[in-house]
């Protein structure tokens, strides 16, 4: 399984370190995934969540 949020779908991007003599290398972005305890069709279910996600209430947390 990629590493990718459950809720909205944000996956790894991708991108170059820069040094100050202008050296290009590539490199990945990961987005911020927790694993939290949520409710999924009445069910708890350990799920993939970005931080994004948790703060904009799309995950609706189990008790």
């Amino acid at each position: 399984m990629s590493r990718m949020c459950e809720f909205c779908g944000k996956k790894p991007m991708v991108g170059c370190h820069v040094s100050h003599a202008h050296n290009v290398n590539k490199r990945r972005f990961n987005p911020n995934l927790q694993r939290v305890r949520a409710l999924h069709n009445g069910r708890v279910k350990k799920m993939l969540a970005c931080t994004s996600c948790i703060k904009k209430g799309r995950v609706v947390k189990s008790a």
